[in-house]
């Protein structure tokens, strides 16, 4: 027996916005079409694994500028794409971190990959002397990471709890639910918006992004229940709509 599980569409419906005459509604003018189209809630369900600061890039001194040796580290695992080409792949979606030793010189680190659906992504991450300085987007490969110049001290790079939305949402007022550590009460997290911008190796996360209020450890389920609209599920959604404007 054929399963279809698209939104069932039946066609127009009635509604009689602003003809009642038992009605105030001046504005909106006279609607027989509906309002719509139906929207639906996307749940977005992830267990995240714990940071690790060198799980891509273990400690080195570079000595000048360069491609950095990648190493799949805990919770990163070492694919082969379709093109040959070797990938480290995170286990969710999320932010990459840059950490240098103190007294060094801050250096750009340029990250290259994939997102979760394979689109081309890379971004600028400068390092910060005796800190740990996280991105903003959410990689889901990695495929190289160069630094601009010598560090004189030590790096490390490695992911961060900053965990990368499947769908796009340019509000937070699009996210109904927030659930975290299997808790009743809506989480405290941190949560960034999709940035709408022209993306390039320094804007932000095509999709929007959001920091649990404690630390991943991968055991801790992240549920979060995001809100469709139209430009996303409806008859006339666009890619953009739904994933965001095009990485770069």
């Amino acid at each position: 027996m054929a399963h279809f599980s698209d939104d069932l569409f039946l066609g127009t419906a009635q509604t009689y916005m602003g003809v009642n005459t038992n009605s105030a509604l001046g504005d909106p003018s006279p609607m027989d079409l509906g309002v719509g189209p139906v929207g639906r809630i996307y749940v977005w369900d992830t267990v995240p694994a714990a940071k690790v600061a060198n799980n891509l890039v273990t400690s080195t001194t570079p000595a000048a500028s360069g491609s950095l040796t990648l190493t799949a580290g805990t919770s990163v695992t070492s694919v082969t794409l379709n093109s040959g080409s070797t990938a480290y792949q995170l286990d969710v979606p999320r932010a990459v971190a840059v950490a240098q030793v103190a007294a060094g010189t801050s250096r750009n680190f340029t990250v290259s990959g994939f997102d979760y659906y394979g689109q081309a992504m890379s971004e600028v991450i400068a390092s910060t002397a005796g800190s740990t300085v996280n991105g903003n987007k959410a990689f889901f490969q990695i495929t190289g990471i160069a630094v601009s110049g010598a560090t004189t001290t030590a790096i490390t790079v490695g992911t961060a709890d900053i965990i990368g939305c499947p769908v796009r949402f340019n509000d937070k007022g699009y996210i109904a639910r927030c659930g975290w550590n299997n808790t009743l009460a809506e989480d405290a997290a941190t949560v960034v918006v999709a940035d709408a911008t022209t993306a390039t190796t320094t804007t932000g996360d095509v999709r929007g992004t959001v920091v649990p209020s404690s630390a991943c450890d991968g055991a801790k389920r992240l549920v979060v229940a995001v809100l469709l609209t139209a430009i996303q599920c409806g008859p006339n959604a666009t890619r953009a709509g739904a994933l965001g404007v095009t990485q770069a």
